[in-house]
């Protein structure tokens, strides 16, 4: 089974005939929303907005652990991620797809794992790799197939929010290697590592990072809202080409 989870400006799917809604409750808390599950074509989907399906809960806030695992009751093996990230690399410019391969995480206080001791023995995971290479490769695939253009690989440096970063923090996130910024990666991919999902993302380049390009101002959220509109149509041909594969 395949999960789709929408960030902002995709609380929908294209062609996604849905079947039922359900309300999951887990030891965790309240998922964002309700699990819709349906078909895209001949594959079974399940879709979960990340951030509620009226987009009011902010990425600090967000359930993940209670999303993730709302998601493998459901007998889901394969998440794919929609986010929204600031292009901090030259040619990551605004309306360009990207499918990350690392992360650098830059978070606190959130929830970060289904591993807090007690009589459990300590567990840890292998995260060398934070995205899946095999999803990650069908990802790619679906793109050239779709004929939709895409970049293969980026670092994706998650920050607390929901304040987006000052320049002087983007300058910082350069130097260690970032070549996108977002708010929820983690403790997302970690937590599909520990229940044993695949994990892979498609991150939509909403704006220039902070101090770059036409954010070297200050940043226009009007323009993010009009980028986002129009790539969250590509991304949509993406997956649904993904699900014919």
């Amino acid at each position: 089974m395949l999960a789709i989870i929408g960030g902002s400006g995709l609380t929908q799917l294209a062609n996604f005939d849905v079947i039922r809604r359900e309300v999951v409750r887990t030891p965790y808390g309240e998922p964002s929303g309700a699990l819709m599950f349906g078909i895209i074509g001949d594959c079974p989907v399940v879709f979960l907005a990340r951030h509620g399906y009226g987009h009011t809960i902010p990425p600090h806030l967000v359930n993940y652990r209670a999303n993730m695992w709302a998601l493998k009751q459901a007998k889901v093996e394969q998440v794919v991620s929609v986010a929204s990230v600031g292009g901090i690399r030259a040619d990551l410019g605004p309306g360009v797809l990207v499918v990350p391969d690392q992360i650098i995480d830059y978070t606190s206080g959130r929830k970060t794992t289904y591993f807090e001791g007690g009589e459990d023995p300590v567990r840890h995971i292998d995260f060398t790799r934070p995205y899946d290479a095999n999803l990650r490769g069908r990802l790619l695939a679906a793109a050239a197939g779709a004929a939709i253009d895409v970049v293969d690989g980026a670092v994706y440096a998650t920050t607390q929010g929901p304040r987006l970063e000052t320049a002087a923090e983007v300058n910082r996130l350069e130097r260690a290697g970032a070549d996108v910024v977002g708010m929820t990666a983690m403790p997302e991919a970690a937590l599909a590592r520990e229940l044993e999902m695949a994990y892979a993302a498609i991150n939509v380049v909403a704006n220039f990072a902070a101090g770059r390009g036409n954010s070297a101002e200050a940043i226009c959220f009007d323009s993010i809202e009009a980028v986002l509109h129009a790539a969250m149509q590509r991304v949509r041909g993406i997956l649904a080409t993904l699900c014919e594969q």
